[in-house]
């Protein structure tokens, strides 16, 4: 078997990271919704609360599939499909200052947390938190 010559291996093919520079803020278009993650799924899916009010099952697209990471909470740019309105692909993930700068922008309703992993669950708020008080447990 000869070895591969040239070219380079995994990270020629992968992309250096090359975008250190400033990004624009890319705002949303006609069929196009806001959406924060809720839970990942696997697979390059991910399930979403969309600013519309509307909780989407979205498929992270081709490109960004291993090259761009999201993780819970992430604020991200869906597109949304036609004749499945439960269904939607992640076009872009916003990082946390354009995300803030979105929610000046008023693009972004105020109760969305930006920097936090908290994603915003509609009736599920406490329901599985337990808290612990420091106190009570070094009396133990």
């Amino acid at each position: 078997m000869p070895k591969n010559k040239g070219k380079g291996g995994k990270n020629r093919r992968r992309g250096k990271n090359e975008n250190e520079e400033k990004r624009e803020l890319i705002f949303k278009e006609d069929g196009q919704e806001y959406a924060q993650v809720l839970r990942m799924l696997g697979n390059g899916r991910l399930e979403a609360q969309c600013i519309d009010g509307v909780k989407r099952l979205c498929h992270i697209r081709g490109k960004m599939r291993k090259k761009v990471w999201v993780n819970q909470g992430d604020i991200v740019l869906v597109g949304l499909r036609d004749y499945q309105d439960a269904k939607g692909d992640v076009i872009l993930k916003y990082m946390a200052d354009e995300a803030r700068s979105l929610k000046q922008y008023g693009e972004l309703p105020e109760n969305i947390r930006v920097n936090d992993t908290d994603a915003m669950m509609e009736g599920d708020e406490n329901e599985n938190a337990e808290f612990f008080d420091f106190d009570d447990i070094a009396e133990i």
